[in-house]
């Protein structure tokens, strides 16, 4: 017996009613022989931790660019943090792990450097608009390996798809704004529980804000550590979704209402306060630049050969800066804009 075979039978027996089997899975982009020893899910899980996309989180910003500290957060950690929040509660309600962290760990494969401040460039410049989340797909449907993508399963690339939230509902009731399977839409919630309570770590960490700014009625609700908001979150959700037993993701009314207020003091106080807004700005004219140079120039990656020919110009420089760590897209820049002394 494939030991593959035998993890789909327990999947059967031990998961809920809700959950997404692996051995119904709608299949891949194209077919491909099953694995003896993994399931589907396992795979696409092991091809995102793999992937080149993935390794490049780590020099991605999450809100602070290029931070000296240690201890700040990057887009690899955070990454990280939703995937072990979004297990905890899967496993709590017994929904599919091995989908929900291959959803948690693709979610951001596609995100700019310098955070938001990369995107808001990108969907300013491409004639199609940019936003990460599809871009994320871009990544693991055709830019990885050279043109061939990952070959992921539909639950995993919708999960991808459909994960981002911005300042919509935490809950949203529309169907269309959901991913199909109740694993995807806990990534989606499991998201924002992780960037409200470590983007806030961060602030404070970065004395953009003190804690006796925090508003007195999610202190109140949430609780004031760190590790209490993330267990108050982690358990209403769990506890009102298994009371509900609809088929449904839900939260005490005033926990979601708390980090709804919570959500709004990060905007007001943390992402557009002066501090680190200026950087922002910054980042968005760096990139800018790099953008127009290379709608004139010839991009100097290795991925040409992966277009066809009538692919155009603004989507290969888009797939390129998109793809750019903070890092590599500093050096870029001041390779091809800073004057450098003639040497001797």
């Amino acid at each position: 017996m494939k030991i593959r075979e035998e993890l789909e039978r327990l999947e059967q027996k031990i998961l809920s009613p809700y959950a997404t089997l692996s051995a119904k899975t709608r299949g891949r982009l194209r077919p491909e022989p099953e694995c003896d020893v993994r399931t589907a899910f396992q795979r696409d899980r092991d091809r995102i931790i793999h992937s080149k996309a993935f390794r490049r989180l780590k020099h991605k910003t999450q809100v602070f660019l290029s931070p000296g500290g240690d201890h700040y957060r990057t887009r690899l950690t955070h990454t990280l943090e939703v995937a072990q929040i979004a297990r905890s509660m899967a496993r709590a309600l017994r929904l599919n792990e091995d989908l929900t962290e291959a959803i948690a760990l693709g979610h951001d494969l596609g995100h700019t450097p310098f955070g938001h401040a990369g995107e808001a460039v990108l969907n300013e410049l491409h004639p199609e608009g940019f936003r990460h989340y599809e871009q994320s797909l871009r990544v693991v449907d055709f830019l990885e390996k050279d043109g061939r993508g990952l070959n992921l399963t539909w639950e995993v690339r919708d999960g991808i798809l459909k994960h981002s939230k911005g300042k919509g509902p935490i809950l949203p009731r529309e169907q269309e704004h959901l991913a199909a399977t109740l694993e995807g839409q806990l990534v989606r919630v499991a998201d924002i529980i992780a960037y409200l309570n470590h983007d806030l770590d961060d602030a404070l960490r970065g004395q953009v804000i003190k804690e006796s700014d925090i508003p007195p009625e999610c202190v109140k609700i949430l609780g004031r550590k760190h590790s209490e908001r993330i267990n108050t979150m982690v358990r209403s959700l769990i506890f009102k979704t298994l009371a509900a037993d609809d088929g449904r993701l839900h939260l005490d009314e005033d926990v979601m209402h708390a980090m709804e207020r919570l959500r709004e003091f990060l905007f007001a106080r943390v992402y557009e306060a002066p501090v680190v807004y200026q950087e922002f700005v910054k980042a968005k004219k760096l990139l800018r630049e790099l953008y127009r140079y290379f709608l004139e120039h010839e991009l100097p990656w290795d991925k040409e050969k992966i277009y066809q020919e009538d692919t155009p110009l603004h989507q290969r420089v888009c797939d390129f800066i998109a793809g750019m760590t903070d890092r590599y897209a500093l050096s870029l820049f001041e390779k091809l804009f800073i004057p450098h002394p003639w040497p001797f």
